[in-house]
């Protein structure tokens, strides 16, 4: 007997096709490839528009500040001419106090325009505010599902603090225990509202960011006189990477290294109900960075928008102990008190500045608020509660769930690089799983694989032979 879940999920492409006014079925061109640019450039704003549509709802603009007593600080203990520029991108100007903002502004601008009464969004993060606070300034309705506890009914203080600030701002918010439900739900509600679809995976709220990486080529440019030779951008389901390095292409930024950050939370299951409070961070971790860079069509749309491994030059893991160091240096020696998850990028940023030489410039991309419960003294707090080891010393020896090293020096601050090569293999093997039984890549299907891994076809020809041989 099918389940409720089974019989909602089965639905899916027809639900979002209705909320989001977007037939995907166009874009297909086999059951592989799809025609992503024109996905992209569907809804039909250029770059220029959605920058007029942001600044009429406050979003953008924000400040690109040099960090440079943190700049010092890694040149003090960096190999002789190296220590690169640091600045930061300070997202949190932004009218829900994250780099969100400019995702959200787009969607509701889309469901206005397209008449929609209301929006629905699931998140369990900064996106559901700024949902939120767009929709009060559009005048729409607006319902967030959140996940918010473990089957105790214990919340991370960091998610109760975002379920406030969606409540703040006039939204329902629908709180939910750990689980598969929070899709199935949300798709249950835009079925029986009408209401446009926020989704963070739409082509509208991923263009919402291009603007953000255009802004940091442009000023980099006024400040130095080139755009940035590395930007880090904190990655959690692709959007963030893909957006920025959109928008820095667009802005002619076009040899600027991209380096996505996440922190290693390696072990723990952002499904189980378990592990759901063994974590200090909702996001920018690998328990979302993984899984939607190798498969990033597992959202809830037919076709994910943000594809992360078209655009990730490298990718690099902190520790959570690597990140609450950070942060407590951005606010000690810059005077920037900012939300940890937006620092998960600044720690990977400082230990990579540590290798690079002087002239080089790196920009961190986002900032994020803080408040109460997303302050890192109250996550470490709730970490000792939950049993997790907080205690200072070499953050190599962390063990996600079970413990919380915070460095003692920053140049213990060391970033892990990830083998992008292994996520490739990985993508082009969900890739031909969810083709049918028996289906044979095209020449055009290896074409697209090889521009979704920002890799070649030869290279996606030996992936693809290697598979088929059991390899």
């Amino acid at each position: 007997m099918r389940s409720r879940f089974d019989a909602i999920m089965e639905r899916r492409a027809e639900i979002m096709k209705r909320a989001l006014g977007m037939d995907y079925a166009e874009f297909e061109r086999s059951p592989i490839a799809f025609d992503y640019e024109k996905l992209m450039a569907a809804h039909g704003y250029s770059l220029d528009d959605i920058r007029a549509i942001q600044s009429a709802r406050g979003v953008g603009g924000t400040p690109l500040l040099e960090l440079r007593n943190l700049a010092e600080l890694v040149r003090s203990y960096a190999p002789a001419g190296c220590g690169a520029r640091l600045f930061v991108k300070d997202e949190a100007a932004n009218m829900a106090g994250s780099f969100k903002d400019r995702r959200a502004s787009m969607s509701i601008h889309v469901a206005a325009e397209k008449g929609y009464e209301g929006v629905i969004a699931a998140t369990s993060g900064n996106y559901g505010a700024a949902v939120a606070s767009q929709a009060a300034r559009a005048g729409l309705k607006c319902i967030i599902c959140q996940e918010a506890f473990d089957s105790h009914h214990i919340g991370q203080p960091e998610i109760i603090e975002k379920s406030r600030l969606c409540e703040t701002f006039g939204a329902e918010v629908i709180q939910m225990t750990v689980g598969p439900e929070l899709f199935s739900h949300m798709l249950e509600l835009l079925d029986e509202t009408g209401y446009f679809s926020a989704s963070l995976y739409s082509s509208f709220g991923v263009s919402g960011i291009e603007t953000l990486g255009a802004e940091i080529a442009e000023e980099m440019v006024a400040l130095t006189g080139a755009p940035p030779t590395h930007v880090v951008i904190t990655h959690a389901g692709g959007g963030n990477t893909t957006g920025t390095a959109r928008g820095l292409k667009r802005a002619g930024a076009t040899e600027t290294e991209i380096v996505s950050a996440s922190v290693d939370l390696s072990g723990l299951h952002m499904a189980s109900d378990t592990d759901f409070n063994r974590k200090s961070f909702t996001t920018g971790h690998t328990g979302f960075g993984v899984p939607f860079a190798t498969w990033p069509d597992r959202a809830d749309v037919p076709r994910n928008a943000a594809r992360s491994l078209r655009y990730m030059d490298r990718y690099l893991t902190v520790t959570q102990g690597e990140v609450f160091y950070a942060t407590e240096a951005l606010a000690k020696l810059e005077g920037l008190e900012r939300g940890p998850s937006g620092n998960t990028a600044l720690a990977a940023a400082i230990s990579l500045a540590r290798e690079l030489p002087r002239e080089a410039t790196v920009v961190v991309q986002e900032t994020e608020y803080t408040g109460a419960g997303k302050h890192h003294w109250a996550q470490l707090a709730f970490a000792r509660e939950r049993g997790i080891e907080v205690r200072a010393g070499d953050p190599a020896e962390s063990v996600p769930g079970k413990s919380i090293v915070i460095p003692e020096r920053p140049e213990q601050i060391r970033a892990t690089e990830v083998d992008l090569g292994r996520l490739r293999r990985s993508y082009v093997r969900n890739a031909l799983a969810h083709a049918p039984d028996g289906y044979v890549p095209t020449p055009d299907d290896i074409a697209f694989l090889a521009e979704d891994t920002n890799s070649t076809s030869e290279a996606v020809g030996e992936i693809v032979a290697g598979l088929a041989a059991g390899e």
